[in-house]
């Protein structure tokens, strides 16, 4: 199973060096390239002003984080959810310079996990091209309509759908999906009918596979698609 986690942050600023501080994290969950529904998402207090500058980009004012909670007391649900999953970040080093600098500013250790920056992903994938978010949404016909500000979940959300492209992931279920569409006829354009077996084929799973599963869904949430098969 492959866990990934597309992450996106809002800050007061540029550089954590020079006291800019994270105000919102946000984060959607990939289980094999498929999201979960599973998201984490939080506004954080920096305890400092808000520059009109990163004001205008994400729209969070000083009074609005006023009374949400600080760094240190969402560090240990952020980490948790993450977990070791591997990192999904546009831009990357600027998100990882800012969480490794509040982890430290709380005495926690550092992140250990795996990052795909996707800037760095873009430009392999189409080298010469402009790799800014709203570009790539453009490129591959993903409706960034909503958003009007930068939001750490709503960017999570879209970079989910990009990062998915670069990697070709909905052009291969595209491709299975045609696959299973396709029928065969008959010269005279008569439909084939489908022999049935005498016998059903036995089941595969042996009741520890069918207890992993069960185990893999339940841990998805509510949310998750696999349970609309469940109750089928």
């Amino acid at each position: 199973m492959t866990r990934e986690i597309v992450l996106d942050t809002e800050t007061t600023g540029l550089s954590p060096q020079a006291g800019d501080r994270l105000v919102e994290i946000g984060c959607v969950e990939l289980i094999n390239h498929i999201p979960t529904g599973r998201t984490y998402h939080q506004y954080i207090n920096p305890q400092r002003d808000m520059p009109e500058e990163a004001f205008r980009v994400h729209g969070l004012s000083e009074q609005f984080l006023s009374d949400k909670p600080v760094f240190s007391e969402v560090a240990g649900d952020f980490v948790d959810f993450i977990g070791d999953g591997t990192l999904i970040i546009h831009n990357a080093p600027f998100d990882m310079g800012f969480l490794k600098a509040e982890l430290e500013g709380v005495g926690r250790p550092n992140l250990t996990n795996r990052v795909i920056d996707t800037v760095a992903l873009a430009r392999e994938v189409h080298p010469g091209a402009r790799v800014s978010l709203d570009a790539l949404c453009k490129h591959y016909g993903i409706d960034n309509s909503r958003r009007t500000l930068h939001g750490a979940l709503l960017d999570s959300e879209i970079l989910a759908e990009v990062y998915l492209e670069l990697i070709g992931g909905r052009q291969v279920a595209l491709a299975l999906v045609s696959e299973t569409r396709v029928v065969l006829s008959h010269e005279d354009g008569s439909m084939p009918i489908a022999r049935q077996r005498p016998t059903p084929l036995p089941g595969r799973l042996d009741p520890d596979a069918r207890a992993a599963h069960a185990a893999l869904i339940e841990a998805m949430g509510e949310a998750a698609l696999w349970r609309q098969y469940q109750s089928a």
